[in-house]
């Protein structure tokens, strides 16, 4: 009973965090899978669910009174979408898997960390043949791992200066809600495995991915919480490098 209780509040804190950020938290529920030794061929079908309701709590608040710039986004999530659904169909080995996912979970835990200045001047954006390359990679990844490939993109925008901070929480917010989507319909070809109680999971992470994107970093400390879950994430990644 307390086990289950943590894994709850794990999923609860996880989607909190990432939702401030306009995170679906697919990085974080694949550490809290891992950390609770949930099957593996519950992963991505589990996150990318997950994914889909907190990233789609967390664009509907995000996109109010910000103006997507389409000429931006557009050239990174058009050839996103196609690999992530082809990226669903792409079998790998545990011991890759693993591997993959832990070097994507040591990514998202330096963007977690990282504190960049709230001030800089936004650069054009990047030409279209490096927007389709990165969108791609991203997309592939998304379907083979069960990620939506925000963890990633939200960085390389704020690292580049193509976004400002508080608007990246837009765009990758819809480009997981997006890739998230296409992967779970490539699966639905080899088959959607969910683990018994999943509903409850559901009823957690929108929990947490409501009151996350509506605070949206404006009215509570989440220096704590921060910590926290670098800690879970670091965790997780010892556990998936050392088994």
């Amino acid at each position: 009973m307390e086990v289950t209780l943590l894994f709850f509040l794990s999923l609860l804190l996880v989607s909190f965090m990432y939702s401030l950020v306009g995170h679906g938290g697919a990085s974080g529920y694949l550490a809290v899978m891992s950390i609770f030794a949930v099957g593996t061929i519950y992963f991505r079908s589990s996150a990318l669910i997950l994914n889909l309701f907190v990233a789609g709590i967390a664009f509907v608040n995000f996109q109010s009174g910000f103006k997507i710039r389409w000429r931006l986004f557009l050239p990174f999530l058009i050839p996103a979408i196609p690999m992530a659904f082809l990226g669903a169909f792409i079998q790998i080995k545990p011991e890759t898997y693993k591997f993959i996912l832990g070097i994507l979970l040591l990514g998202a835990l330096l963007r977690l960390l990282y504190r960049p200045s709230r001030e800089y001047e936004i650069k054009p954006p990047p030409g279209i043949l490096l927007s389709v390359v990165i969108g791609s990679v991203l997309g592939l990844l998304s379907g083979m791992i069960g990620i939506g490939g925000g963890i990633i993109l939200s960085p390389i925008f704020i690292l580049m200066k193509w976004s400002h901070i508080k608007e990246t929480g837009v765009y990758s917010s819809l480009f997981i809600l997006c890739n998230s989507l296409a992967g779970l319909i490539g699966l639905q070809f080899s088959g959607i495995l969910l683990p018994p109680g999943f509903v409850f999971w559901i009823i957690v992470v929108v929990a947490g991915g409501l009151v996350g994107s509506m605070t949206a970093m404006k009215f509570l400390p989440v220096r704590l919480f921060k910590i926290s879950l670098a800690i879970v994430l670091l965790f997780a990644c010892f556990k998936l490098f050392i088994p």
